[in-house]
């Protein structure tokens, strides 16, 4: 296969008067001239991993040599000049001056909070009639796990006691979605009229309102998000993941984004569960598919046994959320719409509480709140427990180019790029390679951009989901008298315009209870003003209806703005935030709750909730033998790839540790069964990672060599389990953490889906 061509006059396009602060300058890298004929050329992966080292090296040694004296007074102003000069700051900071990344501005929604917030609905089961007619059946046996027929499931509920699973049905499938149903006016980087165009690409005339055109995606049974699984621990599920990714009976254009073999790998976020069925690259490139997902035409028979790790109730989790992990491709896949749900619940008895744990019934156990109605069809629903998935979009304007490292890669031919395309003018804009992360300017909640719920007055409880590429949120709960702005009728301009509105008179006006975690239900409620919701991230909270912070009962037809409160204008990290410099200005509306009629109210806010198990009194013993990565830029120059210990993600092998205390650099392999201290380092440059370890939760002990395993005010949830450690600018983060029940190999990964699919994930192992 040979590589298209790719003028090099088309990577220094000058920008214009009118482009705003969502655009830099690059410095272009012929790609003919390095790499070639290193790796196979069926295998673009590794291809395009080797051209983005040596690229990143080219870049950064003629920025430093031709601009080291202006640059580095430049650092200094950033914080980012190291002891020894330029070298250990210049991915972050050289990017910024020698590098042209041009986003389009989306149009403006012209009236926002009118569409209904979509509530998922569960997912009905497959009844037996239907899956025992499969050609292919669903089974312990080998050859059963998938339609290869080379691999079976490691524990078949029957080997714990557990009856056989419900089995579900879920394809993966072209379709297309709609994120508002608004006219929207396009505008530029100014905030000013603009022209648009027709899906021919002729153009409108500025000022002209405009309906959108639907997005393509990807997805879960065809809708974004995906389809709600409500489980039960003791209630094994398996889900057969079909492929159909090659069916488009809509002949929809599937512009220039989503792996381009149309594979997917589908990961339970962060299910206790086998290898085989943890969708992750680690294993497929090694085992099943052996290939970084399962193309189309092919299925995978996911086995979710819904057991605590170690069988250890104070271990159960209680919102988990699957989505596509498909190597080098996870966020493209996910930005196109390979997300779903899987709320879990707990029904078991324990002494001193009426009834089950935490079923979705507020009569009984914890009194969540939930009224739950047990359906015909074998599933469950909740009311008044609301998932909400949080995600940041762009629309194409029809005059940013598109032009990525993967376009020289021949991986989407049909789109000629490097080029602009009008005819896509609307629909959603994504950029694989993008030098500090993606984010977005529409922030979405259920795949509809800004929603309108009206609430009964009474508690609610609401499972939050980041399922954003790059961005990070920061929630309040806000009152406003004169309502949402639009960020461009104030004068803002640029990145200062993402959100699309604001709420310059937003005040504070309830509290959230943060009921969980990542890793489930906390030992004790936390009352919190705001909390920040990392991508990947969960966090579930209850907001009573009935009254405000102060105590007057709200009534009914008051307004309250779920607002962020982060300013995030790119992916490396927050600009400002309550923690670091907040900004009173940057208040974006997001959800808008509306006042109803009063309901029941059976509901309680516990004192008490899950335990956690108890560290070993002797755990700081394990410090000296403890396993450390490092997350890091690469090659010192450019933020092109992204490195754990100085090494891209090598499917074929598990990682090594930095050396430790004791000397030793220890590969990244833990027997069954044991249990460990992790370290997870920041690298620096100005970023932070959301980092996620698979297969079981962790309990953070230190935070920069202080222990904080009585609390950190920073990051209240480190007194609870998670499976993503947030890593702050130059942070490290000690876990402890176990590897049970299961054997096999796992993958860590930063959950900036941009890191992850340019190299800064490692394999890690499970042994006998």
């Amino acid at each position: 296969m040979s590589a298209p061509a790719h003028p090099d006059e088309d990577a220094s396009a000058s920008a214009t008067a009118d482009a705003g602060p969502s655009t830099r300058l690059i410095v272009p890298v012929d790609w003919r001239s390095v790499a070639v004929g290193e790796e196979s050329p069926d295998r673009p992966e590794l291809g395009r991993r080797t051209f983005l080292r040596l690229g990143a090296v080219g870049v950064a040694g003629v920025a430093i040599t031709a601009g080291r004296a202006w640059v580095e007074p430049y650092l200094a102003q950033q914080g980012l000049l190291s002891p020894d000069g330029v070298f250990a700051a210049a991915s972050t900071a050289l990017d910024d001056l020698i590098y042209l990344e041009a986003f389009p501005t989306s149009p403006l929604i012209l009236t926002p909070f009118n569409d209904a917030l979509v509530i998922p609905k569960a997912l009905a089961p497959q009844p037996s009639s239907a899956y025992t007619s499969w050609a292919q059946l669903p089974g312990p046996g080998i050859g059963q796990q998938n339609s290869m027929g080379n691999e079976r499931h490691q524990i078949w509920p029957g080997q714990i006691g557990y009856p056989d699973p419900v089995v579900y049905q879920i394809k993966h499938q072209v379709a297309t979605h709609a994120f508002t149903t608004s006219t929207v006016l396009p505008i530029d980087p100014k905030g000013r009229p603009t022209l648009s165009f027709d899906a021919s690409g002729k153009s409108v005339a500025a000022g002209t309102p405009r309906s959108l055109p639907l997005s393509t995606i990807y997805g879960f049974n065809g809708t974004f998000p995906g389809p709600m699984i409500n489980a039960e621990y003791g209630r094994p599920a398996l889900v057969r993941f079909e492929n159909h990714l090659d069916e488009n009976p809509l002949n929809l254009d599937r512009q220039d984004f989503g792996a381009p073999d149309w594979s997917a790998l589908i990961h339970l976020h962060n299910g206790h569960t086998a290898p085989e069925s943890d969708g992750n690259p680690h294993y497929s490139m090694n085992y099943g598919p052996k290939y970084p997902g399962y193309l189309p035409k092919t299925f995978c028979d996911n086995l979710y046994l819904n057991w605590p790790a170690g069988g250890d109730d104070r271990e159960k989790q209680s919102f988990f959320w699957f989505h596509d992990h498909r190597m080098d491709h996870t966020g493209s896949n996910v930005y196109k719409g390979l997300v779903g749900l899987y709320p879990i619940y707990d029904p078991k008895v324990y002494p001193g509480l009426p009834g089950g744990f935490d079923m979705g019934d507020e009569r009984q156990g914890l009194r969540l709140p939930g009224v739950r109605t047990d359906n015909a069809d074998g599933s469950f629903d909740v009311a008044y427990d609301i998932p909400l998935v949080f995600f940041d979009c762009r629309l194409d304007d029809g005059v940013t180019i598109h032009k990525d490292i993967h376009d020289t890669m021949g991986e989407f031919p049909a789109a000629k790029n490097p080029a602009t395309h009008p005819e896509w003018w609307g629909k959603t804009f994504f950029k694989h390679f993008p030098n500090h992360g993606f984010v977005g300017d529409i922030f979405t909640v259920n795949g509809t951009a800004y929603p309108v719920l009206e609430v009964k007055r009474r508690k609610y409880r609401f499972r939050f989901l980041d399922a954003s590429v790059s961005r990070i949120y920061e929630w309040q709960l806000m009152s406003s008298t004169q309502g949402p702005k639009s960020s461009a009728s104030l004068g803002y301009q640029g990145d200062e315009m993402e959100g699309q509105y604001r709420i310059p008179d937003g005040q504070q006006c309830m509290q959230f209870t943060q009921i969980a975690s990542d890793g489930g239900l906390l030992p004790f409620p936390i009352k919190r003003d705001s909390f920040e919701l990392w991508p990947a991230k969960r966090r579930e909270v209850i907001i009573d209806f009935t009254r405000y912070q102060d105590g007057t009962p709200t009534v009914k037809g008051d307004v309250i703005y779920l607002t962020d409160v982060m300013k995030m204008p790119n992916g490396r990290m927050w600009a400002n935030s309550s923690r670091f410099a907040p900004d009173p200005s940057y208040k974006v509306p997001v959800l808008k709750f509306i006042i109803g009629d009063t309901a029941p109210d059976d509901s309680q806010i516990p004192t008490t909730m899950r335990p956690i198990p108890t560290l070993p009194s002797n755990w700081q013993t394990l410090l000296d033998n403890r396993l450390i990565f490092e997350v890091e830029r690469g090659s010192a120059g450019g933020e092109i790839e992204w490195l754990i210990n100085g090494s891209p993600f090598n499917p074929a092998v598990d990682a090594t540790s930095l050396k430790n205390k004791a000397g030793l650099t220890p590969l990244a392999q833990q027997k069954k069964n044991s249990f460990n201290l992790w370290e997870i380092r920041n690298g620096g440059g100005g970023w932070v990672h959301p980092f996620h370890l698979h297969m079981e939760e962790h309990r953070t002990v230190m935070r920069n060599n202080k222990d904080v395993t009585r609390g950190d005010p920073s990051h209240p949830d480190d007194v609870s389990r998670e499976d993503l450690v947030a890593l702050d600018p130059g942070e490290s983060v000690i876990v402890y953490r176990g590897f049970r029940d299961f054997v096999g190999p796992y993958v860590a990964h930063c959950h900036n889906l941009a890191h992850e699919d340019h190299a800064m994930m490692f394999g890690w192992e499970i042994t006998p």
